[in-house]
């Protein structure tokens, strides 16, 4: 009888202890990191000159990390591929690899770094967070050998993952997560069998994490949400901005919006390759954000969060839009292309307006008011219906509010990054098939618009009031998750010659981590 009440009285403290050291905030960082690429090579190099670069590059992180932790940071992520960089084979890959092991070993490399062999870039992740008391995520490969028992075993004899870890404040290696959704030209790495979903609990939050271009995909990205109810997500991602709907900060807060979840994003600084843009995102408005054409200095980021977001009420994203009719407004319907998919389009030929177009199932609704209708600018209505095929498969359900590159209607869709016309107001809506819906404002000179939007739980997205600066695009981007499978061989085809294009390109510094 003592012994249970002992038991009871012990449980009942711990649970009162961890109450008391849960955060109700805390401070997140991220860091945007000019990676230090190294020399092209057709062969390896040895272990020693891989470990030159990777300390070069460590050693600007350890800056970064150092700077976040004196100025109260809880936890920062650092990019995808920002230990080593890019464009390599699977062999002159292998010299930056070292063995991680799963989390659940227990294991501090600061404290017992000959462990698991050599793994001097563990050791050194595990001593930064443990000296400034920070959790630290961090991105590099992972080896795993293999043998002909496996029948998947690569004829190289090993499997090789593009791995994020998180090392808490202590130097433990608390989280690893093997990317999912290899990007083309990754040919380096291999995908894990089954999607990793990957969670770590601590006193300010329970947390989720995932790589570049898996944030396109259900799994793991939207499972983590849905299934584990996470309140953040870290995102390492070396991402290569493609206007005007997939800009890194403009994606990344909208699928913080539309998921409900804080996300901190890390992006590689590489602006010759259109590389740039990290930011610390609330499911209701951006916290900070930076993105960077002009300079070649990464940029540490801070603010502070919820460490459990209020989640928003659930959006029915039909339920205006279903009930709005369809009227003639006399302009002729053409299309255009945007990321290689042919978009339906309507002009917008008044200062103020009701729009509709449609595309298959789709037909998306807009309101809008313009300070002034300007003679040099056009903008369009757009929706978009189906599976994109070029850099992946994935079915898409897009309204867009966008503007044409210039006055001629087949630039519509273009890469825009500089406007003049001001909106007053705007709303806008569609019929989607999904629940998982994106809503995005992007102004002129790529920049967001915190707190000047909203998302009503009629599925509007609407101004709350007029937008700060000239509007580049007000966009509803939706993903329909079960349609993704390719629909016929043609499509195939067209991925596969873009890919054989963007590999000749690797030796004249074209990216393609993503």
């Amino acid at each position: 009888m003592i012994s249970s009440q002992l038991l009871a009285y012990v449980a009942v403290l711990v649970f009162c202890t961890f109450q008391a050291r849960s955060l109700e905030t805390f401070i997140a960082a991220v860091y945007e990191h000019a990676v230090i690429l190294p020399n092209a090579t057709l062969t390896p190099v040895s272990r020693e000159e891989a470990l030159l670069l990777m300390n070069r590059n460590l050693d600007l992180l350890e800056g970064a990390i150092a700077s976040a932790a004196k100025q109260g940071a809880h936890i920062i992520v650092t990019p995808e591929d920002g230990v080593y960089g890019w464009n390599f084979s699977r062999d002159t890959l292998y010299p930056y690899l070292e063995d991680i092991p799963d989390p659940e070993v227990n294991w501090i490399p600061c404290n017992n770094p000959h462990r698991f062999g050599h793994t001097p870039v563990q050791e050194r992740l595990s001593c930064l967070a443990k000296d400034n008391s920070i959790y630290i995520v961090a991105n590099f490969g992972d080896k795993k050998p293999c043998n002909a028992s496996d029948p998947e075993c690569p004829p190289d004899g090993r499997y090789q993952y593009n791995t994020d870890v998180v090392f808490d404040a202590q130097g433990k290696l608390v989280a690893r997560y093997h990317k999912q959704n290899l990007f083309m030209g990754e040919d380096q790495f291999n995908a894990p069998k089954e999607p990793e979903v990957v969670t770590f609990n601590t006193t300010f939050g329970k947390f989720g994490i995932f790589t570049c271009f898996d944030i396109l995909f259900y799994d793991p990205a939207v499972t983590l949400v849905t299934d584990f109810q996470v309140d953040t997500i870290l995102f390492p991602t070396a991402w290569m901005n493609v206007l005007p709907h997939l800009s890194a900060i403009e994606f990344h807060s909208a699928w913080a919006m539309g998921m409900g979840v804080n996300f901190l994003a890390s992006n590689i600084h590489y602006p010759s390759m259109k590389m740039t843009g990290s930011g610390i995102y609330a499911p209701d408005s951006p916290r900070a954000f930076h993105y960077d054409m002009k300079t070649e200095e990464g940029k540490l980021l801070l603010s502070q969060l919820d460490s459990h977001p209020h989640h928003p009420a659930v959006v029915n994203w039909t339920s205006f839009a279903s009930g709005v009719k369809t009227l003639s407004t006399g302009n002729q319907e053409f299309n255009s292309t945007v990321f290689f998919d042919e978009f339906t389009f309507l002009e917008l030929t008044e200062v103020t307006g009701n729009y509709t177009v449609c595309q298959k199932a789709l037909c998306c609704h807009l309101s809008y008011k313009m300070s002034e209708k300007r003679s040099d600018e056009v903008y369009a209505l757009g929706a978009f219906d189906g599976l994109h095929t070029v850099e992946g498969s994935y079915y898409l359900q897009v309204c867009t509010l966008l503007k044409c590159r210039t006055t001629d209607l087949h630039t519509c869709g273009d890469s825009v990054e500089t406007a003049s016309t001001r909106f007053d107001t705007f709303s806008l809506s569609g019929t989607f098939g999904t629940q998982h819906v994106f809503p995005e404002v992007l102004l002129s000179e790529i920049q967001l618009a915190p707190g000047e939007f909203q998302v009503s739980s009629d599925g509007r997205l609407f101004s709350l009031q007029p937008p700060s600066g000239p509007v580049l695009t007000v966009t509803l981007y939706g993903r329909l998750y079960e349609k993704d499978q390719v629909s016929d061989a043609s499509s195939d085809l067209t991925a596969r010659a873009l890919r054989v294009m963007l590999i000749v390109l690797i030796p004249i510094g074209f990216s393609l981590s993503w």
